[in-house]
Order: structure tokens, then sequence, then C-alpha cells
């Protein structure tokens, strides 16, 4: 699918990653771009359109599939991460949280745009997941389980939107130069050059994006006889 022309739809577009999909997607051609935020207030991109958007609230996403019917792509990217120990006592009460946000809530849109998407000839569903989808770090492990079910949540979909010609693409990325790993030492990937890399794929009709060097060793050495999902983290 080409982007010069589409409408496409954002969720957490108000700064990181969601933030650089909105410019880069309205520099590339689209033809309108729906930045959602929970404060859509917060929203500064000349010619993007604000709408507010909680996708853990079923009220706010049914109302965005309403009120952006003309969307030919969608965007997944609003994710939150918690962090903490393992078993510490908050693990369980964060990773609801990441669930409802990461796997709720990113399932909640996808159902809520699939007729809308069918209606405007089959379109795309961009999923933002995460290395961590297939490996877990101390400190991220809640946040590692949350994407890997929204990894396996984005197979499903994409299975399930098949026989709609939806393309369902899943953009795995390891560390960006985010707010989110603000703390972290270590390489971090460019949100823009993510972004372009996923807007070569959604035009050659790919169903996966590996955005850096990490996430690309790390899905080769998922098949070793000793994966690297085994191995203790550097």
């Amino acid at each position: 699918m080409k982007i010069k022309d589409a409408v496409v739809l954002v969720t957490g577009a108000n700064r990181g990653l969601g933030r650089a999909w909105s410019r880069l997607l309205a520099e590339a051609g689209a033809r309108k771009v729906y930045a959602c935020a929970r404060d859509p207030g917060s929203v500064d991109l000349p010619g993007a359109v604000p709408v507010e958007l909680d996708i853990t609230r079923p009220e706010q996403v049914r109302r965005a599939a309403r009120e952006c019917g003309d969307t030919t792509i969608l965007v997944n990217n609003a994710g939150i991460v918690r962090g903490g120990a393992l078993f510490g006592g908050e693990a369980v009460p964060n990773l609801r949280q990441e669930l409802d946000t990461n796997l709720f809530g990113t399932l909640a849109m996808c159902e809520a745009f699939a007729p809308v998407l069918r209606a405007n000839g089959g379109g795309v569903i961009v999923n933002v997941l995460s290395v961590l989808s297939w490996i877990s770090i101390p400190g991220g492990e809640t946040y590692a389980m949350s994407k890997a079910a929204t990894w396996s949540m984005t197979n499903g979909v994409r299975n399930a939107l098949r026989s709609q010609a939806t393309q369902v693409l899943g953009l795995h990325v390891g560390f960006m130069d985010t707010d989110m790993t603000a703390g972290i030492d270590g390489p971090k990937a460019s949100p823009e050059d993510v972004v372009r890399q996923a807007i070569v794929a959604i035009e050659a009709g790919r169903e996966e994006v590996l955005a850096d060097t990490l996430t690309r060793q790390v899905k080769r050495e998922l098949s070793a006889e000793h994966g690297v999902y085994l191995q203790a983290p550097a």
C-alpha cells in the first residue's frame, strides 16, 4: 500500500516514536494523519488532526472508529512500561497495567478498526512490538511478557484479517532514543530511522520489520540449540 494519499491513525502520537510516525507519514504524502493521545492538546504537529484516545477505554476506541472512518492505515504505537523487580510484590499489578494497554488496548483497536479498513479496501495495521517479545531482561520482565503476548496476538490478527486483504505488520525494535529509555545506557535506534524502515515495509507489503542490529541478532538466535532466550542477559 502506498503512503501517498493514505489516511493514517497513530496512537500515542504526542511524543517519541508516535510523534515520529505522525510527522514522517505526513512528509511521505499521507493525505490525513489522525494523531491520537490521551490529551489531544499535547499534539503539536502542524497539519495533524488531534484525537482524544485512551486505548484502554472501550468507549473512546469505539468513538475513534466512528469518527475516523476514512482510516486506511492504523499504527498501534501506544504502549507503557512499568518495570520493577519480578518478585518484589509489584509485578502482578504492573503486568496488569502493561497488558491492559499493550495487549488488550491494542487488540481492541484492531477489532474496532478491522471493519473500517475492510470498507476502505483492506488497508494496513502496524503493531509496534519489541525485541523483548522474544527475550527477557532484569527489571523488564513484565513488559517482556506483555510484548510476547502482543506478538502472539499480532500473528492471530494477521491470520484473521487475511480474507479481507488487510496487511498486518509487526514492528520489532530494541532500545530507541525516546523518553521511555532515557535511563538506559547503550546503543539506541533513532525513532525516525525505525519509522522509515516501517514505511518501506508497508509499501512493499511485508509482514515484519526487525529494525535494528540487536533485534535481528536475537531473531536469528531463537532457533539455536541453546536459544538466546535461555541465556543470562549480558
